[in-house]
C-alpha cells in the first residue's frame, strides 16, 4: 500500500566523528570534491594556514589546549593579537580559521561564544573597524605613469599592460596574477577575459570581464595586451610573467615564471607611488567609474561585487572638499 501522500520521508544519517574522518572515508571521486568543499579560495587558504600556526604557537607557548579551545583561550588569544597590534578584519579571519580547523575534526567550537563574542565587540570599540584600504589613484595619475614607461622594452610593455589591464578590467590581485593567453577572446568591439575562478565565484562558474578600446593607442588596454602578447609570442599559458635577465647591455626577456602577487604589488608601487598597491587597480576603477555617474549594476557588471555595499566601501570618496554634494546646492 502506498503510503499516505504528504507524508515526509526518513533519511537515514550516518553519524561521523569528524568531517575529516569522514571525508577520509568517502571514495576518491566523492572525496576529492568534499575536501575542495571545505576550503576557500587559494589566498584564504594561505592565510587560514598561518593564522592557524600562530593560534598553535600561542597556545604552546600559554600552555592551552587548542582543540577543542574554550572560551577562555579564544578570548585570550584574540586580546593578544589585538594587542600586538593587529585589524580587527585579520582578527576575524583568525577565527573563522579556527572555527573551520574544529569543524573539520568534529570538535565544538567556542568562537561564536558570549565571551569570546564580547570580548571581540570590546577590540572593535578600541581598534576600530574601520579597515586601512588601498587608496585610489585618478587617471591623469595612471596616465602619467604609463608615459613614463620604456616601452622599447618587453618589461615596459609588461607593466604597461598590467596597469591598464587592471585599471580597466577592475582586477583582483589573485585574478591578474592568474590569468592565462586562452583565457583572451576578442568579441564584438571588445577584449573579453575570461575567469574560471574568483574570490566570490568558487564554483567554477566563468566569470567574463570585459575591456574597450581606448581612443589614444597609449592609453588603449586592448593595444597593450597586443603589444605585450607579441613579445610574449604564444598563445597559451599566463599572461603576465617574471623577466629573465638578459645580456650586459640587453633588456630582459619574459621567462615563463607566473607573476606572483608580491611581484605584482611591486609593478604598481613602482609606477604610481608607493602609497598604491595591486588592489589599487581594483579600488581606481570603483571610484572613477562612481564619479562619472556610473550605476551600480554597470560597476558590479565588470567588479562582480555582489552587494552595492561593497560598492560604497571600495569607492574613496574621503575628501570633504573636492567629494562633496555641498558644492551643488544652487545657492
Amino acid at each position: 500500500m502506498n503510503e499516505q501522500k504528504g507524508k515526509k520521508e526518513q533519511v537515514a544519517v550516518v553519524p561521523a566523528s569528524s568531517l575529516a574522518e569522514m571525508g577520509e572515508a568517502l571514495a576518491a571521486h566523492v572525496g576529492r570534491y568534499f575536501v575542495e568543499g571545505l576550503h576557500g579560495a587559494d589566498n584564504t587558504r594561505l592565510a587560514y594556514s598561518a593564522d592557524l600556526r600562530s593560534f598553535e604557537a600561542y597556545c604552546e607557548v600559554n600552555g592551552l589546549t587548542p582543540y577543542p579551545a574554550d572560551g577562555a583561550t579564544l578570548a585570550a588569544y584574540i586580546a593578544h593579537l589585538a594587542d600586538l597590534p593587529r585589524k580587527l578584519a585579520t582578527i576575524r579571519r583568525h577565527l573563522s580559521a579556527i572555527q573551520k580547523k574544529h569543524e573539520l575534526h568534529g570538535h565544538p567550537s567556542a568562537v561564536g561564544s558570549k565571551p569570546v563574542e564580547t570580548v571581540l565587540r570590546g577590540i572593535g570599540r578600541v581598534v576600530g573597524k574601520r579597515q586601512k584600504q588601498a587608496p585610489a589613484f585618478t587617471v591623469e595619475a595612471l596616465k602619467q605613469a604609463i608615459r613614463g614607461l620604456d616601452l622599447t622594452t618587453p618589461v615596459g610593455l609588461r607593466d604597461r599592460a598590467i596597469l591598464l589591464l587592471g585599471f580597466a578590467g577592475a582586477f583582483r590581485r589573485s585574478e591578474l596574477v592568474a590569468l592565462n593567453v586562452e583565457a583572451l577572446e576578442y568579441k564584438n568591439g571588445a577584449l573579453v577575459l575570461h575567469l574560471d575562478k574568483s574570490k566570490t565565484n568558487q564554483q567554477g562558474e566563468t566569470e567574463d570581464k570585459a575591456v574597450f578600446y581606448a581612443p589614444t593607442p597609449l592609453f588603449c588596454p586592448i593595444r597593450a595586451c597586443e603589444e605585450w602578447l607579441a613579445v610574449l609570442g604564444r598563445t597559451s599559458g599566463p599572461l603576465f610573467v617574471s623577466m629573465v635577465r638578459g645580456k650586459p647591455g640587453q633588456p630582459g626577456r619574459p621567462g615563463t615564471r607566473r607573476l606572483t602577487d608580491g611581484r605584482l604589488n611591486s609593478v604598481v608601487k613602482a609606477h604610481l607611488g608607493d602609497q598604491y598597491s595591486a588592489h589599487s587597480l581594483r579600488a581606481s576603477f570603483i571610484t572613477v567609474a562612481v564619479l562619472n555617474g556610473q550605476s551600480n549594476n554597470f560597476i558590479k557588471n565588470q567588479t562582480k561585487q555582489k552587494t552595492d555595499e561593497m560598492i560604497s566601501r571600495y569607492t574613496r570618496l574621503t575628501d570633504v572638499i573636492a567629494y562633496n554634494a555641498a558644492q551643488a546646492l544652487g545657492l
